[in-house]
């Protein structure tokens, strides 16, 4: 054992350059696709966890209240007051099983990652998974998801606020479970997905910004760099105008709305990106409806509902000039890449965390002898003496240990949100797909010229790579083991 552990360490040294654990940076800006930022005129910006950073108090806040309503409003137990937010049981991207109360992190594949399938709060066993879906851990695209996310019998959780709604939905699910009471896993999730709705918006709107906004100066040199460098500024949110009115004052003053040439507010993503029926409404200064007929669009006017296609018609800001940025990549981003030609960028503020891991020495030397351990399995596994099939199995073993290993280092219940041990996730392929860039906040802008270029780099198809990195790996080992 001690000789393995001391050769693993041995390769990994070998293997990683000078410096390969500080490699990256959670403040870069991460690219998809080319994208010229001097190509760009036009920036457009969600509110929500993309100009407004939140602190987890307010997830926290949503948790409770949301609890609060199930026990009062829909005559929950009391009970399940004991239940507190655990920041730290979910991530973002899992999927829920509607119909049978569970819920599990899915890889691009559409397989289910072992031992991330949860009921309530505590895992089930592989073997209940696979039985539960009929002998086997793939889950059908037509039961998973649509174009936005929702299936008939699953929900993929893409907003970051539903990180406490799915800790709520968990404990619900825990508490009726360990209890014995009887209950359809239907009602329970549209009673959670109604208390959290009312819940965000009441929450912050009760609470002084400075609780819970975060980076406010940050977002604040943001648009005020982009101005400056002649670049037209616009807001589409969801959310209502009291509640970005509060704050945008407290990041940016008073004036805020000089800064951007549109703002649309309770937008209705994403059916504002496809349904042309809802006409655009005016706002007064104090954010009551006006009924006169919308045929511009005003810089310094405060518009409500509306579509894209009203949008586009009134401004002409179509196609690659326009770059917009969002942290939901179904909601923001997937209409306007894909049906509109629009640049992207996603806010995913989880890379900050992932990233201070991935650049540990135990995450970087683990990862490479789990690589390289790969390697030697598949040359291995072709000898079918008994030494050989010995040797095999303790590999075969260690893989797993350290897969696990890996994975925990991220979330012991769900792992990373980019991958399910070494695929990636559903998460991280619609993320590829519906975003040119991605970084963890805006502020990351701050970082780049405006006209600056960002180059994705050309990472190797499986059948294009000469020399595999497991190869040189194997082959390391191999002159250890002569030496």
């Amino acid at each position: 054992g001690d000789c393995k552990a001391s050769l693993a360490s041995a390769v990994g040294q070998e293997l990683l350059p000078p410096g390969v654990c500080s490699l990256l940076n959670p403040a870069n800006i991460y690219s998809n696709n080319e994208i010229k930022l001097e190509d760009i005129e036009i920036y457009g910006f969600d509110y929500d966890y993309t100009l407004a950073q939140y602190s987890r108090s307010l997830h926290t806040m949503i948790f409770n209240a949301a609890r609060e309503i199930l026990v009062e409003h829909y005559k929950y137990p009391s009970g399940l007051r004991k239940y507190d937010y655990m920041p730290d049981f979910a991530i973002r991207g899992l999927h829920y099983d509607v119909r049978k109360g569970i819920l599990m992190k899915i890889d691009a594949y559409h397989y289910v990652q072992s031992g991330t399938v949860y009921r309530g709060l505590s895992p089930m066993p592989d073997e209940e998974v696979i039985e539960m879906y009929e002998g086997t851990q793939h889950i059908p695209l037509h039961e998973m998801s649509d174009f936005y996310g929702k299936g008939p019998s699953m929900k993929q959780f893409m907003d970051i606020f539903s990180l406490p709604e799915m800790t709520l939905l968990s404990c619900v699910n825990d508490y009726f479970i360990n209890h014995g009471i009887e209950f359809d896993p239907v009602h329970l999730f549209r009673d959670v997905s109604v208390s959290m709705s009312v819940c965000v918006s009441e929450c912050v709107s009760e609470h002084e910004c400075e609780c819970y906004i975060l980076r406010g100066e940050e977002t604040y040199a943001v648009l005020n760099r982009l101005v400056n460098n002649g670049k037209k500024l616009f807001l589409i949110t969801n959310s209502p105008f009291s509640f970005v009115d509060m704050g945008m004052q407290h990041m940016v003053g008073q004036d805020w709305r000089d800064l951007f040439d549109l703002v649309i507010v309770q937008a209705e993503k994403p059916t504002f990106f496809t349904d042309r029926r809802k006409p655009f409404r005016k706002l007064d200064e104090a954010g009551d409806l006006q009924w006169d007929k919308i045929n511009k669009l005003e810089k310094g006017k405060m518009y409500k509902q509306g579509n894209l296609f009203d949008f586009l018609r009134l401004t002409g800001w179509r196609g690659s000039r326009v770059l917009y940025f969002g942290d939901h990549l179904y909601s923001d981003l997937a209409d306007l890449m894909l049906r509109h030609g629009w640049r992207t960028g996603a806010i995913v503020p989880e890379l900050e965390m992932e990233i201070s891991i991935i650049n540990t020495e135990q995450y970087t030397h683990s990862v490479t002898w789990l690589q390289a351990l790969t390697g030697l399995l598949e040359r291995l596994q072709v000898h079918h003496d008994a030494e050989s099939q010995l040797v095999l199995g303790e590999w075969i073993k260690e893989r797993r240990e350290l897969m696990s290993l890996t994975k925990n280092l991220f979330n012991p219940q769900f792992g990373s949100i980019f991958r399910t041990y070494h695929n990636p996730t559903y998460f991280s392929r619609r993320l590829s797909r519906f975003s040119d860039i991605y970084m963890s906040s805006i502020s990351c802008l701050l970082n780049y010229d405006p006209s600056f270029t960002f180059y994705p780099r050309r990472t190797p198809l499986q059948h294009e790579a000469p020399l595999w990195m497991d190869q040189l790996e194997a082959q390391t080992y191999a002159s250890h083991r002569s030496n």
